[in-house]
């Protein structure tokens, strides 16, 4: 067989079992070894590829973020984020809805994960809007659209593996998602204000009532800027950050807060592991997948497609990209599709001579995206189950919400600077610029 068909037929089987309810991974690794079948590459290599594509000290900062996620919601604390939430925007036009969106802002800087996110909303803040005369559907609709933002704001479990697989520096992808981070949440929120459900008002609290809020939630508001800060500050490198943002919160928050939670910490340890093995597995297969494409010469081919319609034109290749990874995003998780489309990625960067960093966060926030459509939408997919409503209806009310994601993006295609601008200020040689000979300072190229 030609090695196009091969492609087509490993992708072509990936789908189908995927489509029919076959795990990703199971279903990634059956198109892989079908693909080996059709060539003369031993299964042994594949096995090998299995083992490289998880190799990496970068994937060891998921486990540690998904189990300092896992304690804060496990021990209730995020309400503690919850209420100083409501207590900044919960008087605004759309109330708990505008709650929903900050607290997923917030929430984010600890998480990473767009399922810890919904899970952490839902338990909390479902029951609520439902109390308040929210409609079911359009509040599963924006909390998956809200979770999202867990995948751009850091840490991204997202921005770890595009990092770790395509070699590109994660601390930099890490800044660079929080402008689009901001701007999606902030998106979310204007179409709260003038198009979102309204339910019964919430009352106006007085800055005495924020300040005891914010006192209250500042112990576990202080993960985001001690990973932050530490990152930024040359202390950590993104792993040893996950691992601060754990012993903080174990050593710290639990015993200041929810002591007599101690005795359930082999159970947060156990649900973070196996909620860490979904990813993994992921990584392996899709890892070998992506080799198989390589080895078949499917980026050059895919490369060639591209170059013949946007020639080296940047915004054009980025712009093809991004259909391509919304197309892929609706059939696909986020992490086996970043690291099958890698060398496909990697190719058209060069081609156009495109930031790296700038073309991993479009990427990282176009996937991100893909949650929330059909018929993949995982995130939506659970938001809906959280808000015991069809998927159908939660679909439907999710559909206006497209807008936002979709302008967020293509400005981040047109303006560079909404994702180079922090990494430029503070990790600047991770995005190509070189210290001025004549001084102090750095040369960064347009």
């Amino acid at each position: 067989m030609e090695n196009g068909s091969i492609v087509l037929l490993m992708t072509f089987v990936f789908l189908f079992l995927g489509f029919i309810g076959v795990p990703v991974p199971f279903a990634i690794l059956a198109g892989v070894l079908l693909g080996t079948m059709c060539t003369d590459v031993s299964f042994a290599s594949i096995i090998g590829q299995l083992f490289e594509g998880v190799n990496s000290t970068a994937l060891l900062a998921i486990p540690f973020f998904m189990l300092a996620g896992e304690l804060l919601a496990s021990t209730n604390v995020s309400q503690r984020i919850v209420d100083l939430a409501e207590s900044l925007v919960g008087h605004i036009r759309g109330g708990l809805a505008q709650v929903v969106t900050l607290f997923s802002m917030l929430f984010a800087g600890i998480s990473g994960s767009s399922n810890a996110d919904v899970a952490a909303i839902s338990r909390v803040l479902l029951p609520s809007m439902k109390t308040a005369g929210y409609d079911p559907a359009r509040s599963a609709a924006l909390v998956a659209a809200a979770s999202t933002i867990a995948n751009m704001i850091p840490p991204s479990i997202m921005a770890i593996v595009y990092g770790a697989t395509g070699g590109v520096s994660i601390s930099a992808l890490f800044i660079g998602g929080i402008i689009p981070g901001v701007l999606i949440g902030i998106g979310l929120m204007i179409y709260n204000y003038f198009f979102g459900s309204i339910g019964t008002t919430q009352k106006h609290f007085t800055w005495a009532q924020r300040g005891v809020a914010l006192k209250r939630s500042l112990l576990p508001m202080m993960i985001p800027i001690l990973i932050l800060g530490g990152i930024l500050g040359g202390f950590f490198t993104p792993t040893e950050a996950g691992m601060a943002a754990v012993m903080y919160t174990i050593f710290v928050v639990i015993p200041l807060v929810v002591r007599g939670h101690f005795k359930l910490l082999p159970a947060d340890f156990m649900r973070a592991a196996v909620l860490y093995s979904l990813p993994l597995m992921a990584v392996a297969s899709a890892s070998a997948f992506a080799w198989m494409v390589a080895y078949l010469q499917g980026p050059q081919v895919i490369s060639g497609w591209i170059e013949n319609v946007a020639g080296t034109n940047a915004i054009i290749i980025m712009l093809l990209l991004v259909v391509a990874l919304i197309i892929v995003g609706n059939f696909i998780d986020a992490v086996p599709a970043i690291v099958i489309f890698m060398p496909i990625i990697a190719g058209l960067v060069q081609l156009g001579d495109i930031n790296p960093v700038q073309m991993g966060v479009i990427a990282i926030v176009t996937l991100a995206f893909g949650l929330i459509t059909p018929p993949y939408g995982l995130s939506l997919l659970l938001a809906a189950n959280f808000a015991e409503v069809p998927f159908s209806r939660a679909l439907w009310r999710a559909i206006p919400i497209y807008v936002v994601f979709l302008v967020v993006i293509l400005l981040m295609v047109i303006f560079p600077d909404i994702t180079l601008f922090l990494p430029r200020h503070f990790l600047p040689q991770s995005v190509g610029c070189f210290p001025n000979p004549r001084g102090e300072g750095f040369i960064c190229p347009s």
